[in-house]
């Protein structure tokens, strides 16, 4: 167990600040003469012009994530350039702010500029590790939350053809992806979400960036987060738990197309669709338009033929329905043809019998007014008896002295009444 060094001061033998520091300084470099392995984080990094790299390295607390220790850090440019090289030829990113990384340290303290460790070599391997390791730990914990299939189970529009993307507006895989749409037939409506898409900013700008889409949600069919190829550490940010799980949980489908062929992210694992590429998100997007279009003309033609077979079946029933309408139509008129003759024969014989009945009855009639015409009763031996106006005339009307003209069948007498007899009535005769 090291012990401090037992220094008694008081007012009159006190130390100068100077004094103190040398103290401090000595003190480290006899407690901290060999190199040693320290874990960190890089929360700062500079390279100035003299080829120096300058760091700050932090201890985040377990819960809050806030810093629990800091302390600056130097890679002189004769180390540099041989950390740097074989950092990234391990991990495939060159040395940069926000990784973790198991470094050996020299403890160095200065009378003027205070505690600093002088890094002198690094493990790569560390570094690899530790963001496998974040990885589980996102994975894991968006299982645990219950979000992690969410974004796989949605349903897609169909069509999809209106984009939301989220990408560097000069990233060449934004470029990519537009030219790989622009030559499809269809006609996608693309709209950018300008994002960083590396860097400490980047991870707010990507869910600030899914924010202001959710915010907007009717007008697109789904998003397509883009980023071309890069180092691992710069991919490690679609491992972000923050980013993975408003993917998650957004409501449209995401389409992803980071990195490279080789490279999966968590945000690649829990999107809707995965590509390996940005081309590769839009050749999926005109593939879909694709099978779009074949199931339309699929539906087209399947609506075609039953148009045209449920043409000819109609055609067939028209036709049939025309036949029964003929033969229907020819007995109909047959029938209607047979009861007109028996109702022109019935008629026929009921106006026979009818006109032979009133030739009858006229007949009997003429013979009634030929009883009743004055030759007939004349020939019969009656006489009419006129007036000098030559009417007939009965006895009541006839005066004693009168003149009368006797009608007889073969001529007539003028005489004079003298006298008269009236018939009594028959009721008259009955009392």
């Amino acid at each position: 167990m090291y012990e401090s060094p037992n220094i008694e001061t008081s007012q009159n033998e006190s130390l100068t600040l100077l004094d103190l520091q040398r103290m401090v300084r000595a003190t480290l470099e006899s407690r901290f003469e060999e190199p040693m392995w320290l874990r960190a984080e890089i929360s700062e990094l500079k390279v100035n012009r003299s080829g120096h790299c300058y760091l700050n390295l932090v201890e985040k607390g377990v819960g809050s994530g806030a810093p629990c220790a800091e302390a600056r850090a130097v890679i002189w440019r004769s180390a540099y350039a041989a950390i740097s090289s074989k950092f990234e030829s391990a991990t495939g990113a060159p040395l940069t702010s926000g990784i973790a990384v198991l470094v050996r340290v020299l403890v160095t303290y200065h009378e003027v500029y205070g505690f600093s460790l002088q890094i002198v070599d690094l493990d790569a391997g560390y570094t690899l590790g530790e963001v496998e390791r974040r990885r589980r730990e996102t994975i894991e914990l968006l299982k645990s939350d219950g979000v992690w299939d969410m974004n796989r189970e949605l349903d897609k529009a169909r069509p999809t053809l209106r984009i939301a993307i989220i990408s560097s507006a000069t990233a060449a895989g934004f470029q990519d992806f537009r030219e790989e749409i622009a030559r499809s037939y269809y006609r996608f409506n693309l709209t950018l979400f300008e994002s960083l898409m590396q860097g400490d900013a980047a991870e707010q700008s990507i869910v600030d960036a899914l924010t202001a889409i959710a915010e907007r949600e009717d007008e697109f069919d789904a998003v397509a987060i883009i980023r071309g190829g890069g180092s691992t550490s710069d991919l490690a940010l679609f491992d972000s738990y923050i980013i993975a799980t408003y993917v998650a949980q957004f409501p449209l489908p995401i389409f992803t197309g980071i990195g490279h062929d080789k490279d999966v992210s968590v945000v690649d694992m829990v999107a809707h669709t995965s590509c390996k590429t940005p081309t590769a998100v839009a050749t999926t997007l005109v593939e879909m338009a694709d099978q779009e279009m074949a199931t339309l003309e699929d539906y087209a033609l399947r609506l075609r033929d039953n148009v045209v077979a449920r043409i000819n079946q109609e055609r067939l029933r028209l036709e049939r329905q025309g036949n029964d309408l003929i033969r229907s139509s020819i007995l109909l008129v047959s029938g209607l043809q047979h009861r007109l003759d028996t109702t022109e024969e019935s008629i026929a014989n009921n106006t026979r019998r009818i006109i032979e009945r009133e030739r009858q009855r006229l007949d009997t009639t003429s013979e009634i007014i030929d009883s009743h015409n004055p030759e007939s009763i004349l020939r019969r031996g009656f006489a009419i008896v006129r007036d000098g106006e030559g009417r007939a005339i009965k006895i009541g009307n006839i005066a004693i002295g009168e003149s009368v003209n006797i009608e007889l069948i073969d001529g007539g007498i003028t005489a004079e009444v003298r006298d008269k007899k009236t018939k009594r009535k028959r009721c008259q005769q009955r009392e």
